[in-house]
């Protein structure tokens, strides 16, 4: 894989809470110099970086209900448009965790499928984040399932703030259970060229870090 290739797989992400204006304009810059696909920021911050990005062919992606996935299903709907309405391109939403612990799996289904929804009617990419470190194999299997048929674009394996992030392992078994209907997001913990290569060997095929990789 050439180093163009490798850097065109990136979501270049700053979503810290005390991240400034002045920190997402030298993100978009950094974005532009390395050719990543996207920043992805936090809501807020899509118009500052859909400004700085026109014309770059660089796209916009922003968090949704991000990052505990415990908002309402009507609020994470709203923040689809808002952020299409500010210029963004591309949405990674978190899924209400506490619902699929506790096996609401209806809850959990119809959450997804709405964002979902609310995303492609406004030509929104859309990436499900399942937060793979806080799910039991089952879990991550059954939410993989939900996922692939609520027609999403990708599976996100984390938000990067919880107690751990991308494994190949989950990679690889993301990447088993949506087949080519979905395609796998990593992101959490990339930090390394030599991790994101070995994700990307995994089935990953979008990389969601904080760190230059390109």
């Amino acid at each position: 894989m050439t180093k163009m290739n490798f850097a065109g797989m990136i979501d270049h992400t700053l979503l810290k809470p005390q991240a400034t204006e002045k920190d997402i304009v030298a993100l978009c810059h950094e974005a532009q110099k390395y050719k990543f696909a996207t920043v992805c920021v936090n809501p807020t911050y899509v118009q500052v970086a859909a400004k700085v990005l026109h014309g770059t062919g660089i796209g916009v992606a922003a968090v949704v209900g991000f990052p505990l996935g415990a908002t309402f299903t009507e609020v994470k709907v709203q923040e689809v448009f808002m952020i299409k309405a500010h210029g963004g391109k591309e949405v990674d939403m978190v899924i209400n965790i506490g619902w699929a612990k506790s096996g609401n799996w209806e809850a959990v289904e119809q959450d997804i499928v709405r964002v979902v929804e609310a995303a492609h009617s406004c030509g929104l990419i859309i990436k499900v984040i399942i937060e793979t470190s806080l799910l039991t194999q089952d879990e991550k299997k059954t939410v993989a399932e939900i996922v692939k048929l609520s027609g999403a674009d990708y599976i996100k394996t984390s938000t990067g703030f919880a107690v751990g992030g991308a494994t190949v392992e989950d990679v690889r078994n993301l990447k088993a259970w949506v087949g080519d209907d979905v395609k796998v997001k990593a992101s959490g913990g990339v930090r390394s060229r030599e991790f994101a290569l070995d994700l990307v060997e995994a089935g990953a095929e979008r990389l969601g870090t904080s760190s230059v990789l390109g």
